[in-house]
């Protein structure tokens, strides 16, 4: 859902990225905006002041079963958590998938948010989604625990498969209560970590569409996130030839 003030922008960058929108245009709201500040140090880590306007105004309405005509995997983004109508929108498109047999993917997205929806009604509100991708701050914040393997472990008892994203340090894969897999990074120069997280989880998911194992996915999301931390900005260049 985005504002009417940014509607037909929107549109043309995603045809032009090769993406078909699905937008829902809102005239009582503006468009979601994020300021994001990069540390200009050795890692580039961004900082979000996060805005989101239109986006959480999503509700059960704008759903149509038809949206998973042809679809192999449905991904939601943790935001959609974040407020009511859209929480309602996520029980809405969970149950839509299941009686379809379209598996279920989700990115925590903010630990901050996290911490405010509390840990015990994420999880309730996650039923049904198969596999869980969370940060490192995100896995420990929704387990108590600091060690990140140990908290994708413990994940892993709530969510059939959780790749927990490590930045740096790679990715782990984690089922049935242990870590089955630990994914090494990709060396990269960073410039700034902006949607690495999410290059990383489209990749590992595109991979896990196409037939490859958790574990050779993660490695492809390792790869995207490598390519995005080398960039500046949190789109990537229409110019697919590099990368």
């Amino acid at each position: 859902r985005v504002g009417a003030d940014a509607a037909d922008w929107h549109e043309r960058e995603l045809l032009a990225h090769g993406v078909r929108p699905r937008l829902v245009v809102d005239g009582s709201a503006p468009t979601g905006t994020v300021i994001c500040l990069v540390d200009t140090g050795a890692s580039a880590e961004r900082t979000f002041l996060t805005d989101s306007g239109a986006s959480l105004r999503l509700d059960p309405g704008d759903w149509s079963d038809a949206l998973l005509d042809g679809v192999a995997r449905l991904h939601l983004s943790g935001y959609l958590l974040f407020s009511e109508p859209s929480r309602a929108l996520v029980k809405t498109a969970l149950a839509s998938a299941r009686a379809r047999g379209v598996p279920v993917s989700l990115d925590p997205a903010s630990a901050g948010f996290l911490a405010d929806l509390g840990v015990d009604r994420f999880l309730g509100l996650v039923e049904g989604v198969d596999v869980l991708l969370p940060s490192r701050d995100e896995a420990c914040l929704l387990t108590g625990l600091p060690d990140a393997a140990d908290a994708a472990a413990k994940l892993s008892r709530h969510v059939p498969l959780v790749i927990a994203k490590q930045g740096a340090e790679g990715a782990l894969v984690a089922r049935s209560g242990a870590v089955c897999a630990r994914v090494p990074a990709v060396p990269a120069s960073p410039r700034d970590s902006t949607g690495a997280g999410d290059a990383f989880t489209g990749a590992f998911l595109a991979a896990l569409v196409a037939g490859a194992t958790p574990e050779d996915a993660a490695t492809a999301g390792c790869r995207a996130g490598a390519v995005a931390v080398g960039r500046v900005g949190g789109r990537p260049p229409r110019d697919r030839g590099n990368g």
